[in-house]
């Protein structure tokens, strides 16, 4: 069932240089593809090479790889195509808007007015709606087997941070603060 599954899937297609594709990253567990229907110059996926329908199916320490060269795209994508932003977002199952069966994460660089809504209307839930969701994912949660997970070492600070946190430092009225006090 699942080699018919990785037989049929257009991403494990891609990995095996069966389906045509432009490659960013590769290692032996991530292949990282431009979309060539992406929203905009960029939009790339981040996938696992190994077959994985949901997120749910991908183990934690393939996720945690997935989810690091995603974040280096990200900066790669600000500091190489200057976009002022990214979202890195997972469509995970159908209803979410999944549209192939193969987990991917999407890094989409995004500019202001660049067409690609990703807005959903809010909805305010009662405080009864609130504390039940709240016990059941805890009960959920304390079964699942997540340690606290402890920082064991200091992060590399990248060029795209370093010039962040210098913008900050120097102009508290420039564009980077403008957009980050922005109220959806």
């Amino acid at each position: 069932m699942v080699e018919k599954a990785r037989e049929s899937c257009l991403l494990c297609q891609i990995v095996a240089n069966r389906v045509p594709s432009y490659k960013i990253y590769e290692d032996d567990l991530t292949l990282a593809i431009l979309d060539i229907n992406g929203s905009n110059p960029g939009h790339c996926f981040v996938i696992p090479k190994n077959h994985y329908p949901i997120i749910e199916q991908v183990p934690d320490d393939e996720l945690a790889i997935l989810f690091t060269v995603a974040n280096k795209i990200s900066s790669a994508i600000f500091e190489n195509l200057k976009a002022p932003g990214t979202n890195i977002f997972v469509a995970n199952g159908v209803p979410a808007g999944q549209t192939v069966a193969h987990f991917m994460i999407n890094v989409m660089p995004r500019k202001e007015n660049d067409g690609v809504n990703l807005q959903w209307k809010t909805r305010q839930l009662t405080e009864e709606e609130m504390s039940t969701v709240e016990l059941k994912l805890k009960e959920s949660i304390k079964g699942a087997g997540i340690e606290k997970i402890e920082k064991t070492q200091k992060p590399k600070i990248t060029t795209h941070e370093k010039a962040a946190t210098e913008l900050i430092a120097d102009d508290e009225d420039n564009y980077f603060m403008r957009q980050m006090r922005r109220i959806p």
